[in-house]
């Protein structure tokens, strides 16, 4: 461990460039609210008071709109059913939550969609019953292919562990008070900081200054993660009322420091839906390394596919595939015996400690760069490449990289406890 002055000061470095990089756009925002306004139609909101919001989010703007509309008061519906059934008549229990669940198909999607649903179902349980993996997959994608939605977590066929009913409404107070103070949280970054729009206009971003620019940086995924607290917090919520153990929640985008550990611990579901169906089916690591860059290659092309496909996210995909194969290869050297002896007899523990956070800084720059192309598009990462990494160099680069030094002792830090 490094001494705890130093990890302070790595600490307060990392929160003082969030709060100033993040007054810089709140000021950007303010210059330029006039123009984006014309353009994107910022919205008004009585909860708060004059401040205009940002509706270029199209995923959260559309999933707020559905919540309040109807899919809020389904989830009550579901939570209300579960609890009665659960009280007055478990053993039915099953049945009463399924037919609830088609009834609130059909609000939702109406007598099509449901038939959907329920054709889809039935033709994967058929191709099932074939017991082959090539037919099994091939079924999926074209499944996957009609529909472009999200993956759905499996459950496993188990009893699930019931709580009390005080437990549940424990449960219940404490998700509730964290989904609020999430949402809120998203809605007053969006009302303050209009990154979205920012993003979506290429000249005000090749305008802007660089404090501005990485602060747009800092508040895109920093909103992308308190986001997806909110809209897995709440099936989340929903499957604990439910007996059933959910994967946890997205880790905090500002304690990642390299792209293993994004993969691993951002959307742990997925993750695991990965390895367990797309890596290890492939062949994973036991044919070698080329067996393992292919099988990694592949699960990466099945990503993009299951986001839809389109060209900006074949491009992220394979930036990414670029950069998990990178940190292995130099994982793989750092570790081997070779390497280990001659760090021990050169550097002290304090010593490889810095050189980790100075290599996980190069890797993160990386990684924040890459899925600036996820939330904003090829043009995005364009622009910040070429004004950080080319126009900004050596000056503007090596603060980036330095700040970005901070934040992966706290990231490193954070990781050990």
């Amino acid at each position: 461990m490094l001494p705890r002055w130093e990890l302070s000061l790595y600490l307060l470095v990392s929160l003082g460039f969030h709060f100033y990089s993040f007054y810089e756009v709140y000021k950007a925002s303010r210059e330029h609210e006039e123009e984006l306004d014309r353009e994107f139609e910022l919205e008004t909101n009585a909860l708060f008071g004059r401040l205009k919001k940002d509706p270029t989010d199209f995923e959260w703007s559309f999933w707020m709109e559905w919540g309040k509309q109807r899919l809020l008061w389904l989830f009550l519906g579901h939570m209300a059913v579960s609890q009665l059934a659960m009280l007055l008549v478990r053993k039915h229990r099953p049945w009463l939550l399924t037919a609830y669940g088609m009834w609130a198909c059909w609000h939702v999607l109406g007598a099509p969609g449901v038939a959907m649903v329920l054709l889809h179902t039935i033709i994967a349980f058929c191709v099932a019953q074939f017991r082959s993996l090539l037919l099994s997959w091939l079924c999926s994608l074209l499944l996957l292919s009609t529909l472009r939605l999200q993956g759905v977590e499996e459950v496993k066929m188990q009893q699930p562990e019931l709580c009390s009913v005080k437990d549940s409404l424990f449960m219940l107070a404490r998700g509730l008070g964290r989904l609020l103070c999430w949402w809120g949280l998203a809605e007053l970054m969006v009302h303050l900081m209009y990154m979205h729009a920012i993003y979506s206009s290429i000249p005000l971003l090749g305008a802007v200054s660089c404090w501005t620019l990485g602060g747009l940086a800092l508040a895109q995924v920093l909103f992308f993660y308190v986001k997806y607290l909110v809209l897995f917090g709440i099936p989340a919520l929903l499957m604990r009322l439910d007996g059933l153990k959910p994967p946890p929640l997205p880790r905090c985008v500002s304690t990642m420091f390299s792209f293993t550990g994004m993969w691993r611990h951002f959307d742990v579901g997925l993750h695991n839906f990965l390895i367990r169906y797309v890596y290890i089916p492939l062949g994973g690591s036991k044919h070698g390394r080329l067996g393992t860059l292919i099988s990694t290659a592949m699960t990466f092309s099945f990503v993009s596919y299951w986001h839809g496909s389109y060209d900006y996210l074949w491009c992220w995909a394979a930036l990414n595939w670029l950069g998990v194969t990178v940190e292995n290869g130099i994982r793989r050297l750092v570790e081997s015996p070779c390497m280990q002896e001659c760090l021990a007899r050169y550097l002290s523990p304090p010593a490889r400690r810095r050189l980790h956070a100075a290599l996980a800084s190069c890797s993160t720059s990386m990684l924040i760069l890459f899925n600036l192309v996820f939330l904003g598009g090829n043009q995005v990462g364009k622009t910040y490449w070429e004004r950080i990494f080319i126009q900004g160099w050596p000056w503007v680069t090596l603060s980036v990289l330095a700040f970005l030094y901070c934040y992966s002792h706290v990231g490193i830090a954070w990781a050990q406890t």
